[in-house]
């Protein structure tokens, strides 16, 4: 029964740094200079890479967020 909830609460946290990052990877890539889109995207990033995202699932942190990253890339150029 908590188990369940334990990964729907993982999920969560997941899913929101997933919409967090976005919009800020977006406003970097058109702004480089925006220090609150970089810092965004640095503690992500710092997230998607720490001991605590491997202790909330076992997908692999940094080939998820290269994906993230590739994708909005590209549909950038389209």
């Amino acid at each position: 029964m908590y188990e369940g909830n334990y990964e729907k609460l993982a999920n969560a946290i997941i899913l929101q740094a997933v919409k967090d990052f976005r919009p800020a990877y977006r406003r970097l890539r058109r702004h480089p200079n925006d220090k609150l889109a970089a810092d965004t995207v640095r503690e992500i990033t710092q997230f998607f890479c720490s001991d605590y995202f491997c202790a909330l699932t076992d997908l692999d942190g940094p080939a998820l967020l290269q994906r993230i990253m590739k994708d909005i890339d590209n549909r950038s150029i389209k």
